[in-house]
């Protein structure tokens, strides 16, 4: 059904993303890249709210593609899906023949389509295999990642990328268990981790398996060190006056996005200059202050916006070449 994804998914601060993105999206023949497609919904809102837009949607789940391949086939050509992790934003648009655009729009994180679909093994609440991989097609699972890391190695993940007190105490009684039965299941994971976190520590923060989902799917997907490229490589597609919007959900994601913004953003003129050198003059301009949050409207409509922190700056220049990192794409004009 045409629909399927569009009853699936609700997305995140929609209007809020519509209004941000909108001085850079009002001209004809503007084009925004929508990095994170998963079901369509940003992209669906952009192509309603902005008829004269084309938007290239990029994804890396085959599987959300062709959901979302069907919910906006009504668009027609203002609308090209692309197979593709966000970090290669220069070379998808470079292939397209596109030189710049006036919008960027990143939903980070897990998809409502992954953490519904079961098999993904992307969720703690429900028995599957220990996949948790975007794309399907390729890559470590997290069952790979369980049963062939050193016991270091699993430590390091649980405390750096879900910021797991218990971290040594988990990852010793994953190298014990696996020494004899493989994990290949979410529900025995679940148990490992339940088993091996204090009953006092469990009656607080949530689910005691949500950290350790959160590190495993980042290691298995990448997720930190493809943001760290993709911020400022979509950063250097962007137009004069072009925007990009951000939406986090964990710390981790949000520091990145912060900082590749504040580097945008300030002077890199030594502070004890008398005259700031053009060269050295900010090449972005923060919209938002700090990260905003949903409010209680937006969570009573959409649950999953709990977590959410959204930023946006605006390009008010090209970046200098001495600012420009070896993951920056073509210089805007």
């Amino acid at each position: 059904m045409t629909d399927d994804a569009a009853s699936r998914h609700t997305p995140v601060l929609l209007q809020r993303c519509l209004d941000l993105l909108e001085p850079a999206l009002a001209g004809d023949g503007a084009v925004m890249v929508d990095s994170t497609l998963g079901m369509g919904g940003h992209t669906e809102g952009v192509l309603r709210a902005f008829p004269h837009v084309r938007v290239v949607g990029l994804d890396r789940d085959t599987q959300a593609l062709e959901l979302a391949g069907r919910r906006l086939a009504p668009f027609g050509d203002r609308f090209t899906p692309v197979h593709a992790i966000y970090d290669e934003i220069g070379a998808v648009l470079a292939g397209l023949g596109i030189a710049q655009v006036q919008g960027v729009l990143m939903d980070l994180g897990v998809s409502s389509l992954q953490l519904d679909e079961v098999d993904r093994g992307f969720s703690y609440a429900q028995d599957a295999p220990l996949d948790m991989r975007m794309d399907a097609t390729t890559g470590l699972t997290a069952a790979d990642v369980l049963n062939t890391y050193d016991e270091r190695a699993l430590a390091r993940i649980l405390r750096e990328y879900g910021e797991e007190r218990f971290a040594p105490r988990i990852a010793r009684a994953i190298v014990r268990t696996r020494a004899t039965t493989p994990l290949t299941r979410t529900g025995e994971l679940v148990d490992l981790v339940r088993a091996n976190i204090p009953a006092a520590t469990r009656k607080t923060g949530g689910h005691p398996a949500k950290r350790t989902f959160q590190a495993l799917r980042i290691e298995v997907n990448g997720e930190l060190e493809v943001l760290e490229r993709a911020v400022p490589a979509s950063i250097e597609t962007l137009a004069v006056g072009g925007r990009i919007v951000v939406e986090a959900y964990q710390s981790l994601e949000d520091r990145i996005v912060k900082r590749a913004f504040a580097a945008g953003a300030t002077s890199s003129a030594p502070p004890d200059l008398p005259v700031e050198p053009e060269t050295h003059a900010p090449y972005l301009r923060l919209v938002t202050r700090g990260a905003e949050e949903a409010d209680e409207a937006e969570l009573a409509r959409n649950p999953r916006s709990q977590s959410v922190r959204l930023r946006a700056a605006e390009r008010i220049r090209p970046t200098p070449d001495h600012m420009r990192g070896p993951q920056s794409g073509r210089r805007a004009a």
